[in-house]
């Protein structure tokens, strides 16, 4: 009994350790510009190759009530209603900078999804495509400049 004890438990860890891993941890940057006002909340989403939302990646922004001024973004989470409490975190003022964790599929990278940063800052605009870039192997290593209240988002995968 034991002996096929260990043995189960030795085939366990061997198909483990070689079955390959189906989705990257990455570390993101945020650096904001400097503005003055209220933190910005920001959506991550993911974008399959219609651009229409697959997945809510993070959110910046832990108070719900102001989650319908990222106004696409809500649309989306609205219809979906995904829980999504593990992967928020606090608004980001002007001129400061906050790194989230992501974690994307490995099988959405170079096949014509996005990551999106949406923007919103109470009293202020709100912008859409603050970031957007196609997931590629090295745009996930790269950094890209933001039109709104992003001044830039670096992608940094995780080992």
């Amino acid at each position: 009994m034991i002996k096929k004890t260990t043995i189960l438990l030795v085939l366990t860890v061997i198909v483990t350790a070689f079955t390959p891993n189906n989705s990257t941890k990455y570390k993101c940057l945020i650096q904001m510009k400097n503005y003055s006002g209220e933190g910005a909340y920001i959506a991550i989403s993911l974008l399959n190759p219609d651009g229409k939302y697959e997945k809510t990646l993070y959110v910046q922004g832990d108070d719900d009530e102001w989650y319908h001024d990222i106004t696409e973004w809500w649309n989306f989470q609205g219809n979906v209603q995904a829980k999504i409490d593990a992967i928020t975190g606090a608004t980001i003022s002007g001129g400061n900078r906050a790194i989230s964790h992501l974690v994307i599929d490995n099988d959405k990278i170079n096949k014509g999804y996005k990551i999106r940063f949406e923007t919103a800052v109470e009293d202020k605009e709100y912008y859409k495509d603050d970031v957007e870039f196609e997931l590629t192997s090295t745009s996930v290593k790269n950094k890209t400049e933001g039109k709104g209240f992003i001044r830039y988002v670096r992608m940094m995968p995780q080992k």
